[in-house]
């Protein structure tokens, strides 16, 4: 039998996946279950399209909860104490600086699941995350670009985010 996917995410990742899952299964089924029995009393299903529309909507949701439901169940706790003090590793936040003269940038090293770069989390298995894990404050890491080139960045800080 196949070994089951692990989801590397911080505790506070998993805290927000099982937010998610209980607001699916206590607020938004329920919600679309009202609304199918709405749309059934219509009538003529073929040409019903908002009984078509919450039954979809309903696949997505079903979807979505057996989704998270296994990544919830597969997750690895990754905490940020598993690392030296000034060692980049998950659940870390760091502060490079593209060389020669780029402005510092911060981010925190999470799991793919809970990655969003807008929010200042990049993935471990970003190219930058993946160049950086390991490193220690002061190092100078090649980065390597989709384009085949490499950038070089110092690792200004890193601090546990815990």
């Amino acid at each position: 039998m196949a070994e089951e996917k692990t989801f590397p995410m911080t505790a506070e990742g998993r805290d927000k996946l099982e937010q998610e899952l209980n607001d699916l299964i206590m607020r938004q089924r329920p919600e679309i279950t009202k609304r199918i029995q709405i749309a059934r009393s219509y009538g003529d299903l073929s040409e019903n399209s908002e009984y078509q529309s919450a039954k979809d909507e309903q696949a997505f949701v079903e979807g979505r909860i057996v989704t998270l439901r296994k990544m919830i169940e597969n997750a690895e706790i990754i905490s940020s104490e598993d690392t030296d003090q000034d060692e980049v590793g998950m659940g870390k936040q760091v502060t490079f600086q593209e060389l020669p003269d780029e402005e510092p940038e911060t981010y925190t090293i999470v799991g793919s699941v809970e990655a969003d770069p807008m929010a200042g989390k990049i993935s471990n298995e970003s190219a930058m995350a993946t160049a950086l894990i390991g490193k220690h404050k002061g190092d100078t890491v090649k980065v390597p670009l989709p384009t085949g080139d490499q950038i070089d960045v110092k690792i200004l800080a890193v601090e546990n985010n815990e």
